[in-house]
């Protein structure tokens, strides 16, 4: 009954088109294939029997508890105007040099990855606050759309990201399953916090791509990047106090949070407990309204959580039932069978996961792909946090490309109505070239996700 799992696979994408609802269209498919089979006795209710017990080893993960956290950490900082300290201050900085704003925008949309992890907050938020500078300055619209876009897809990368979060969970369940049918019940494990330091590097080498395409673009085409006038230098200039008002407090943070996970103080949750608590420490020093800023982002954290976890829920039901009737078999055939071997594997399943980032948000790709081809890849031999890293750098790039990029649209709802959509599409191909080189290089290189994890953890 293999072919029922394709057949089934084919149908949710197919109501996915639709607009329906993501986690009802994954759940309402796999219970319609699911009772009907069991009508048609090809099909055990047992099956769909195990989905509580399931459902409830996952909301009592103790590493999922992170995600909402995160989301509060974010959101809170977005809320207390954490992004406009941070763009004022960097832009003392950067701002005399020719093409100065592009890099303020790459800098701080990677400080604000590191900060929140959410990439349409940080979008959105560089979107309102650098496009109508940029443009005010000379800046071409499409090259500044572009710089925002980029940025803001950072967040997918640079840890703590709520997609490593979320991969970390998944990979390190398809770990144990492929460790299973090879044979080893003395399983080894890969964490979030394994995840998190073997994106570090990579997500660094973006930012560097990103700042070198645009000193390239300074050099070349001036007129696109002009320098600041004398008038607007001046008002850029708030000297070094300025500048460490708006960066240490960040700084502060996001080194507390990554340094007590990479030094093994704390797990992923703990340390996502104390990035949501300095959050709020910084909100209030920032003389935020504490109560109503509090309430907004409570709210904004339990919708967006609640989002995730109902997708979840889908997924789970989804998985359950694609796995019984022999998808998972049917899978690991076709991806052993491919020629190439495991390069082909890898090729294929990323390509499929790119094309998957045109209809489907990071979420959906992470909780009902990854589960079904991960325990195929990682059986045979792949390192799990190099397949964590290459999956997340594929569906950052997902975020950009024309014309269903999830960024781009972000971009689309907030910029000035004389930014076309044709120069947001135009903005954003570069830096897509750009991440699938790095990419490329890390499929070629994987030490460069590797050999942190390595050497933190031997």
């Amino acid at each position: 009954m293999e072919w029922v799992a394709g057949l089934m696979f084919l149908a949710a994408c197919a109501v996915l088109l639709t607009g329906y609802p993501v986690a009802f269209a994954l759940g309402g498919t796999a219970l319609l294939f699911g009772l009907g089979g069991a009508a048609a006795g090809v099909f055990g209710y047992a099956e769909l029997l195990a989905l509580p017990s399931r459902l409830y080893g996952t909301m009592t993960n103790d590493t999922l508890v992170a995600v909402p956290l995160f989301v509060f950490m974010g959101v809170m900082l977005e809320r207390s105007r954490i992004a406009e300290e941070l763009l004022d201050s960097v832009a003392a900085l950067f701002g005399p040099l020719r093409g100065g704003l592009g890099f303020t925008v790459i800098l701080v949309g990677a400080l604000l990855a590191a900060a929140t992890g959410i990439v349409g907050a940080t979008v959105v938020t560089m979107g309102l606050l650098s496009l109508p500078t940029m443009l005010k300055r000379g800046y071409d619209p499409a090259l500044a759309s572009g710089t925002i876009c980029a940025a803001g897809t950072l967040g997918q990368v640079i840890p703590p990201s709520i997609v490593l979060v979320l991969l970390g969970d998944v990979l390190a369940s398809a770990y144990q399953r492929a460790q299973h049918s090879m044979g080893v019940f003395a399983v080894e494990t890969v964490s979030v916090g394994d995840l998190f330091a073997g994106a570090l590097l990579p997500g660094l080498f973006l930012v560097l791509l990103y700042a070198g395409y645009l000193t390239v673009t300074a050099w070349r085409r001036p007129e696109a990047m002009p320098a600041l006038e004398a008038g607007a230098r001046a008002a850029t200039r708030g000297g070094l106090g300025t500048l460490m008002r708006g960066l240490l407090a960040p700084l502060l943070l996001i080194g507390t949070v990554l340094g007590s996970i990479m030094a093994g103080v704390a797990t992923p949750t703990e340390a996502a407990g104390l990035g949501a608590a300095g959050a709020m420490l910084l909100a209030a020093a920032r003389g935020a309204s504490s109560l109503a800023t509090l309430r907004e982002t409570a709210r904004n954290t339990a919708r967006i959580t609640s989002m995730v976890f109902l997708i979840l829920v889908g997924a789970s039901l989804f998985s359950l039932v694609f796995s019984a009737y022999g998808g998972d078999d049917a899978v690991r055939g076709l991806l052993q069978d491919l020629p190439g071997g495991t390069v082909g594997a890898v090729l294929l399943v990323m390509v499929v996961m790119f094309l998957l980032g045109f209809i489907l948000d990071f979420i959906e790709i992470t909780f009902v792909v990854v589960p079904i081809v991960g325990p195929a890849l990682l059986a045979m031999g792949l390192d799990p946090v190099w397949l964590g890293v290459m999956m997340a750098i594929n569906l950052q790039t997902s975020f950009l490309t024309p014309p269903f990029g999830f960024a781009l649209f972000y971009l689309r709802g907030v910029a000035p109505e004389e930014v076309s959509t044709g120069a947001i599409y135009r903005g954003a191909a570069p830096f897509v070239g750009l991440q699938l080189a790095a990419l490329a290089l890390l499929a070629l290189w994987p030490g460069l996700a590797t050999w942190l994890p390595g050497l933190l953890y031997p």
